[in-house]
């Protein structure tokens, strides 16, 4: 089964994110908890947690089909100590909130050596910020998500994600997001099919796709290899529908939230659509 949306807005209160999913027509969604903007947030009522899941169940969503998203402040790799504990914090707050919702995953960006230490480093700063969290919560997987490497993020290459699992104590709770737009930007090309198969080959020898818990699905405005993340919609952009194609015709992306976060929102239905039409033609052919 694939399981299909786009990240909607969660304004008003969580609850409203379900709601956000089923008029799109998908079976699947991701939403941010909180002000993603913000470090420190009301926490979230009984009212709104039990509408959350009562929308959720009204409209067919599973955990295993929803992916929120952590804060863009946080940076569990931060190399001073008073701001990588701010981060900390807020990291594990966030993974408490995706604990009340009844949710079983947290995607985040695995962070950033801000040029002040080593990859190496502040790989295993990352580690040991999610054995930290884990250590605290019960439940949730914290997802990585691969980057498109600008600035000084790491998790643009797959080794990097491999490193930072390597060196997390519970590897039953630590999993990957793959953004395609991401993945293409950081010199992944996923432009044709032969060139998905290897990327994906690579994902699967470094990393392992029992990892993956979660897929971003959009289009890339910049070139291969950029460096440079700007989403694009589907049909827009330098990466092509190819890769689409690929991941609605593989089985190893069954089972997972596969969301939208391309540009223009008015388009998502449609996109969503489209990218079923791919499923059946996989059947067919």
């Amino acid at each position: 089964m694939k399981y299909i949306g786009a990240h909607v807005s969660a304004a008003g209160g969580v609850e409203n994110a379900p709601l956000n999913a089923a008029k799109i027509g998908a079976n699947a969604f991701a939403l941010f908890t909180k002000n993603q903007r913000q470090w420190v947030a009301k926490p979230l009522t009984d009212t709104s947690i039990e509408a959350f899941k009562a929308h959720c169940a009204e409209h067919g969503f599973g955990p295993q089909q929803i992916l929120p998203h952590d804060s863009y402040l946080i940076n569990l790799g931060h190399p001073e100590a008073d701001k990588l504990e701010k981060s900390r914090a807020a990291f594990l707050d966030e993974m408490q909130r995706c604990e009340q919702l009844g949710l079983d995953r947290l995607n985040f960006h695995p962070g950033s050596h801000l040029k002040k230490v080593s990859e190496s480093e502040c790989l295993t700063t990352i580690a040991e910020s999610i054995n930290w969290t884990l250590d605290q919560t019960s439940g949730v997987t914290a997802v990585l998500e691969n980057t498109a490497g600008q600035g000084s993020n790491l998790g643009f290459r797959f080794d990097h994600l491999a490193e930072i699992i390597d060196q997390v104590d519970d590897k039953t709770r630590v999993g990957v997001c793959i953004d395609t737009c991401h993945s293409f930007v950081a010199g992944y090309d996923l432009s044709t099919t032969d060139s998905c198969t290897a990327v994906f080959d690579d994902f699967a020898n470094t990393v392992g796709f029992k990892y993956l818990k979660g897929m971003h699905l959009n289009g890339s405005k910049k070139e291969l290899g950029s460096r440079v993340d700007r989403h694009h919609s589907l049909e827009q952009g330098f990466l092509g529908l190819d890769v689409f194609k690929y991941i609605m015709a593989d089985d190893r992306f069954d089972g997972i939230p596969m969301v939208l976060e391309t540009i223009d929102d008015a388009l998502w239905a449609d996109e969503i659509k489209l990218l079923r039409s791919y499923i059946s033609e996989g059947a067919n052919g």
